[in-house]
């Protein structure tokens, strides 16, 4: 085995990652089983599988959240698309995994089909070439200057009562992208501090 070779394994092979109350990480070859929880299955790659605390957050911040019907999802900057797939097993519906990077388009293509995910868009590009709107639930895990860069197309992309879900912002942005999204017509519903970055759920009015 090169030492390249080795590199890649070592990237591919990792331990079950417990995440919230409901999910449990997995790699492709595990043999895991853990009745009490949806499996995630994921890939290690460069674009994450669940082990940054942003990714931690907004999965458990989605586990508190509920909708009268399976939600229309758009998750902007989906990497690994694993907010999605996390989505898809709590709610059903449909997602839109949105990515400018074709690298993490393809990974994210590769992780909903190992699991088995159904009901998923993948575009490459930014989220003013998606012609689609009228989303339930929004996910964007990016960073917060971003957040403020894309805040009226995000918000515009939200159907009215929509959930909006922001992660990736670090402390110092954490007040101004609140302040653009209240502006916007949005209420803060939960603002939660972590190590370095944070996570703020919103609903759209």
């Amino acid at each position: 085995m090169t030492t390249q070779t080795a590199a890649v394994d070592a990237r591919n092979h990792f331990e079950p990652l417990l995440i919230g109350e409901r999910f449990v990480v997995i790699p492709p070859e595990s043999e895991c089983i853990c009745n009490y929880r949806l499996p995630i299955i994921m890939a290690r790659g460069a674009f994450g599988s669940g082990d940054h605390e942003t990714t931690r957050s907004c999965i458990e911040t989605m586990e508190t959240l509920s909708f009268s019907k399976s939600p229309k999802i758009l998750d902007l900057g989906s990497g690994t698309g694993i907010l999605s797939i996390a989505g898809l097993k709590l709610f059903g519906g449909a997602a839109w995994c949105v990515d400018i990077e074709e690298s993490a388009v393809a990974n994210a293509q590769y992780n909903c089909n190992l699991n088995q995910v159904r009901g998923v868009t993948h575009h490459c590009g930014t989220l003013n070439t998606l012609p689609e709107s009228g989303f339930d639930l929004v996910l964007a895990n990016i960073y917060g200057d971003i957040l403020l860069d894309v805040a009226e197309d995000l918000v515009n992309q939200a159907s009215d009562g929509a959930t909006i879900l922001l992660s990736g912002i670090l402390w110092e942005y954490n007040f101004d992208v609140r302040k653009r999204y209240q502006q916007l017509g949005c209420t803060v519903i939960k603002n939660r501090l972590m190590e370095e970055f944070s996570t703020v759920l919103l609903c759209k009015h």
